[in-house]
């Protein structure tokens, strides 16, 4: 069954939200920074990971939030990360990959440190820059107003 953001809405997943042009580009702003930020040398692989993970949920969050929601308390980040399919109509491939870096990030932020490997915070951070730049996308050709230069 194919559901909308206003079916996810209803089942309470979501709240309705109206984001302001500056919003959206503050939440790209974050992403951009800890874009940047992921790469830094010295950091832990865990670090990075959990860095770019960061903002490839900024680019979710945004997206969400131009399509007029933001996703309730419960389940937050799950929700931003599915509802992807929804927004910039991201594969599911790419949504399973980003949820499973979102569990990797859990082991490496609560449990074990060490636990991720420089292919993987690598991959996180290609990732998060493949998202960044499909969210501008779709900002820019669905929700024009909400994009400035970026």
């Amino acid at each position: 069954m194919n559901m909308s953001l206003s079916d996810w809405a209803h089942n309470g997943w979501l709240v309705e939200h109206h984001a302001t042009p500056r919003e959206i580009a503050d939440l790209l702003g974050v992403a951009d920074r800890d874009l940047q930020d992921s790469v830094v040398r010295g950091l832990s692989d865990d670090w990075r990971l959990a860095i770019a993970y960061n903002a490839a949920l900024q680019c979710a969050v945004a997206a969400l939030a131009a399509s007029g929601y933001r996703a309730s308390r419960e389940a937050h980040h799950y929700r931003v990360i599915q509802s992807l399919v929804l927004t910039i109509g991201a594969e599911t491939a790419l949504v399973a990959q980003l949820d499973a870096f979102r569990k990797k990030r859990n082991v490496g932020d609560y449990e074990r440190a060490g636990a991720v490997s420089t292919r993987e915070a690598d991959e996180m951070v290609a990732l998060a820059r493949q998202l960044r730049h499909r969210a501008a996308q779709w900002l820019r050709l669905h929700y024009p107003g909400t994009m400035r230069t970026t």
